[in-house]
């Protein structure tokens, strides 16, 4: 029989009697080492929830503009008016049978300038071909509907930004001219807006046009096996740097391959920088709740000095009289994540479905706070504050063995 745990039980049970205070939680010290904890574990779910919710969002939309990995001509990356390489290559499009790689396609872009009556814009035009994967726009499509290419006969549709189309007033269905240097001369290509896209990634969006790659390869006098490069999707995104070097051994020494870190450094940076605070909040809501849970111990160690001094008196080693004060402690730890996991997951799944709090896209690249509720999470911090605060419990419970059985019968 586990006789320390049968006497927390009953001391517990019996929390409601007036002697009995310290157990019931009624006492102000064990509340608010309770709402330590509840408070702690809330706040480090939504830290966690939050920011992970961020990194994915914003990996999602730089991705979905590019791709997680590039293929091209070393000189090509980040220039507007890149070289030429060939479509037929001997990783296109096989590169897909790697595990791990989910889709991969061509692409091309030019620099232009739009025209209105009123406005001038200049814009990167990004061509597209018929293996191009459009289910990134279409979730952030806002008017209009995307359009469908071919390998043979050249689209006249084309995709802007919201912010775009409200700077030079146009909507689905209005035609749009778009100048083009090339050398001396000057070029023009009338391009229909078939849909409106915004992603909150303002750098991207007052920024590219989405139109046919054949145009792109017309304006520059490519051949039509010529393109700028080629984008890699991934399945894991936490596998990038992996799947990146198996690329670029089976790419040849021709080409280059660069991951979204690498080409988007100051955005990756940032958010490595917000896993550092997450990771300052949760060792601080340990320490805090660590802290609530000893004060609240030595409470109840203080407050049953006669009955430690009676089951010394008995013959109960200080060990198992410790025991009891440590499953006691356990047991309101217990109370206080439970109600911190309440407060936390509810939190969460009211901001995931209601999109209560708001932000400015145009800082944060998002419209609202983010969040990305996972269990695993939601368990290793449960798991982590449990640990924690049962270290911290075992110093103060050895208080214990320090008290004298005649002392603690007469203490008062």
């Amino acid at each position: 029989m586990n006789t320390p745990l049968l006497i927390a039980q009953r001391l517990i049970r019996a929390g409601g009697g007036a002697e009995n205070t310290t157990v019931s939680g009624t006492r102000p010290i064990v509340r608010i080492a309770i709402g330590g904890i509840a408070l702690g574990i809330a706040v480090m779910i939504l830290a966690l929830a939050i920011v992970t919710g961020f990194h994915n969002a914003i990996k999602d939309k730089v991705t979905g503009f590019g791709a997680d990995i590039i293929v091209t001509r070393y000189g090509n990356l980040n220039a507007l008016e890149p070289m030429p390489i060939p479509k037929q290559q001997d990783f296109y499009p096989s590169l897909t049978e790697i595990d791990g790689i989910r889709h991969i396609q061509v692409f091309a872009t030019k620099a232009g300038i739009i025209k209105t009556e009123d406005e001038i814009e200049g814009v990167v035009v990004k061509g597209v071909g018929s293996d191009f994967d459009w289910a990134f726009f279409q979730k952030h499509l806002i008017a209009g509907e995307v359009f469908t290419t071919n390998d043979t006969s050249r689209s006249q549709h084309a995709l802007i930004s919201d912010p775009m189309s409200k700077k030079l007033k146009l909507n689905v269905g209005d035609r749009m001219e778009v100048f083009f240097i090339q050398g001396e001369q000057q070029r023009a290509r009338i391009f229909n807006i078939s849909g409106i896209y915004r992603t909150g990634l303002e750098e991207f969006d007052n920024r590219y046009v989405i139109a046919d790659i054949l145009h792109i390869q017309r304006l520059n006098g490519w051949q039509p096996d010529e393109v700028a490069g080629f984008e890699v999707f991934v399945d894991d995104f936490d596998r990038v740097d992996e799947l990146d070097a198996i690329v670029y051994n089976r790419i040849g020494g021709d080409l280059y391959s660069a991951t979204v870190r690498e080409l988007n450094p100051q955005m990756f940076d940032w958010l490595e920088l917000q896993n550092v605070n997450v990771q300052v909040i949760i060792l601080l809501m340990l320490v805090v709740a660590g802290f609530n849970m000893v004060s609240a111990l030595l409470i109840m160690i203080i407050e049953r000095v006669n009955m430690i001094g009676i089951l010394k008196a008995l013959g109960m080693a200080d060990g198992r009289i410790r025991n009891i004060f440590l499953y006691q402690a356990l047991y309101l730890t217990g109370v206080g994540m439970f109600w911190g996991n309440v407060a936390g997951i509810g939190l969460c799944l009211l901001q995931q479905h209601t999109g209560l709090i708001k932000l400015d896209e145009a800082s944060y690249y998002v419209s609202q706070v983010p969040i990305n509720l996972e269990l695993w999470h939601v368990l290793a911090l449960n798991a982590g504050t449990l640990f924690f605060c049962f270290l911290m419990l075992l110093l103060p419970s050895l208080i214990v063995a320090r008290i004298s059985p005649l002392k603690a019968i007469r203490f008062d």
